[in-house]
C-alpha cells in the first residue's frame, strides 16, 4: 500500500490523493510520470526517491512521521515482517504503579516478561522490532515503559484504537474484538482491573495458576492484536481502489504458551464481588 500512498507528501491532502487515483495514478512511479501542477510537480521527485529509499532500507520511521495517526495502517505489510504487537499489564493506574507482565508477538513467535524473573531483559529486545502495534499505546503502554525502564521507544508506532475509530470502531480493545466476532472463551469478561486482582493473587498466595492465567490473558491481546489490525487494514482499503489486489487473508492462531485456569478466575470473581469496567482502561 505504500507505494501506492501520496498523502505522506507535502502538497498531497487525503481528497488530493483520491483525485489523483481516479485520475488513473496509482503508484511512484506513476506520479513521478506524471503531469502535475507546477506547485506540487518541483518537490515531489525528492519526496518519491526518499520514499523508495526508506522503503528499501526497512525505515517505517520516515512515514510513521509523515502519515496521520488513523493512515499508520498503511505501513503495514510492507514493514510486517519487523513489527512487534505489544501489551503489558500494570499493578494501576495510580501514583506508584509498575509493569507486572509485557507480552510481545511478531508474527511467529510469543515472548512474555514478568516482574522479578526477566522484565528488565525486554528493553534490550524490543530494540529487534522497528515498528510496534498496540491498542492505545500511544497513551498508555508507551508512556508506562519509557517511564519505568527509563527508556525511549524510537519505534514507529500502528496504535490500534485510532486505526479503528477511524473506521467507526470504540469501546477499548475488547469492545473492538466482540464488534468483530473475536471470542476470549475462558477469558471472557476478564479485563485490565481483573488482570491486577490475578498478579495480586500470585504474589500474595503464591498461586501459580493466577500467573499463568495473566499471561494467558496478557498474550491474548497480542495475539488478537495482529487479527485486528488484518480487518482494519482490510477495511481501510475498501476506501481506496486496492482492496481486490491488496486485500490480506486472516492469520492463523499461533499455539497459545499458556491456558486460563477457570476455578482461579471463579475464586477470585467471588473473593473481590467483580464486577467489569473497574479500571477506565482502554483495554
Amino acid at each position: 500500500m505504500l507505494k501506492n500512498t501520496f498523502c505522506h507528501m507535502p502538497g498531497v491532502s487525503l481528497s488530493r490523493e483520491r483525485r489523483l487515483w481516479d485520475a488513473g495514478i496509482r503508484s511512484w512511479d506513476a506520479l513521478r510520470q506524471a503531469r502535475l501542477p507546477r506547485g506540487l510537480a518541483g518537490s515531489l521527485p525528492s519526496h518519491i526517491q526518499d520514499s523508495l529509499n526508506s522503503l528499501e532500507s526497512g525505515s517505517p520511521d520516515y512515514f510513521a512521521e509523515r502519515l496521520q495517526t488513523n493512515q499508520h495502517w498503511r505501513l503495514f505489510p510492507d514493514f510486517r515482517a519487523s513489527i512487534a504487537y505489544l501489551d503489558i499489564e500494570t499493578t494501576g493506574l495510580g501514583y506508584g504503579a509498575c509493569i507486572t507482565t509485557i507480552a510481545v508477538y511478531d508474527g511467529k513467535s510469543i515472548y512474555h516478561y514478568v516482574k522479578n524473573v526477566n522484565l528488565s531483559d525486554f528493553a534490550k529486545d524490543i530494540k529487534r522490532y522497528s515498528l510496534i502495534v498496540t491498542y492505545n499505546g500511544k497513551c498508555f503502554d508507551v508512556p508506562f515503559i519509557e517511564n519505568q525502564f527509563g527508556i525511549k521507544m524510537r519505534q514507529a508506532h500502528i496504535d490500534l484504537r485510532y486505526v479503528l475509530k477511524s473506521l467507526g470502531y470504540t469501546g477499548g480493545l475488547k469492545g473492538c474484538e466482540k464488534s468483530f466476532g473475536i471470542d476470549r472463551d475462558q477469558l471472557a469478561g476478564v479485563d485490565g482491573y481483573f488482570a491486577v486482582l490475578l498478579w495480586n493473587d500470585f504474589v500474595k498466595n503464591k498461586n501459580p495458576r493466577a500467573l499463568e492465567t495473566l499471561l494467558a490473558y496478557n498474550v491474548q491481546d497480542v495475539v488478537n492484536l495482529e487479527t485486528l489490525l488484518v480487518l482494519a487494514y482490510n477495511l481501510k482499503l475498501k476506501e481506496t481502489p486496492f482492496h481486490d489486489t491488496l486485500r490480506l487473508s486472516l492469520p492463523p492462531p499461533p499455539p497459545l504458551p499458556f491456558q486460563a485456569d477457570p476455578k482461579t478466575i471463579n475464586r477470585i470473581r467471588m473473593e473481590n464481588q467483580w464486577q467489569s469496567g473497574g479500571f477506565a482502561r482502554w483495554h
